[in-house]
Order: C-alpha cells, then structure tokens, then sequence
C-alpha cells in the first residue's frame, strides 16, 4: 500500500493545499519499507490531488485541508487521515501500525482563507489551481 504525508522540514505539513512535498511512504506487514520525497511542483487541491492519484497514493495524512481538497480527494479515491501533527515518519509508522491519531473532521488551519476571496469548502476548488488567481 502506497500512503503519503504532506511534507516539509521532516513533518507533517498543516495546509493540504500549500504543501511544497509529499513523503510517500509502501507500507507492507505492519511498518513502512521505503520512502521517497516528491516535490509537488504545482499547488491546488485538484493539481495536488491528481499528482497524488499517479503515484498510486492510496491514504494521504495532513494537517489541516479544506472542504474543495477533502472532496477532490474522495473523486481521487485517496482515503483522508487530516488534522496531524508532528513527525512525517512517527505518523507513517503509527498509520502502518494501525495507530495513527487523526480528525475525522480535519479543517484548515489558516483561519479558512486562501488569501484570495473565496474560504475552504466555499466553492469546488478541485476545479482549479488556487493560486491561479494571483497569475491573472
């Protein structure tokens, strides 16, 4: 199985949708086998979500994420573990584990903002890039 954690600096990173990495992470038996770092190169809920889905990424675990994300996820078939916090690798392990804490109802942690007039969950952000607002 194929799971990933957004990723910066060796943790788990708080908004889904602004996650400069990925750690993906083959769980097999229990634990983790390998690992690889993939730098996401794009930003937005349905460009992260789609370089998710061709890496085969079956869970994801992040911090915050918002309404657009959780839903273009779901279409992804990429089961959510959001709301974590801490070490990218501990989280992975206790996910392999069956351990992992999570939010069932994850939100984003950026006071619900994207800093260019619409808030998490407010319109269908699978259909664009979020910061193809500011490229206009």
């Amino acid at each position: 199985m194929k799971i990933a954690v957004a990723y910066k600096d060796g943790k788990v990173f708080q908004h889904f949708g602004h996650s400069p990495a990925f750690k993906i992470y083959n769980i097999e038996d229990g634990r983790t086998v390998s690992s690889e770092v993939v730098l996401c190169g794009q930003n937005g809920h349905g460009a992260l979500a789609g370089l998710l889905a061709q890496f085969n990424v079956e869970a994801l675990i992040c911090g915050g994420i918002g309404g657009g994300a959780q839903k273009a996820l779901r279409e992804a078939g990429i089961r959510l573990y959001g709301g974590v916090e801490g070490e990218a690798d501990s989280a992975a392990e206790s996910f392999a584990r069956g351990t992992l804490e999570y939010s069932p109802t994850p939100e984003c942690s950026h006071g619900g903002s994207h800093g260019h007039g619409h808030t998490c969950g407010e319109h269908d952000c699978a259909s664009h890039a979020c910061g193809e607002h500011d490229r206009r």
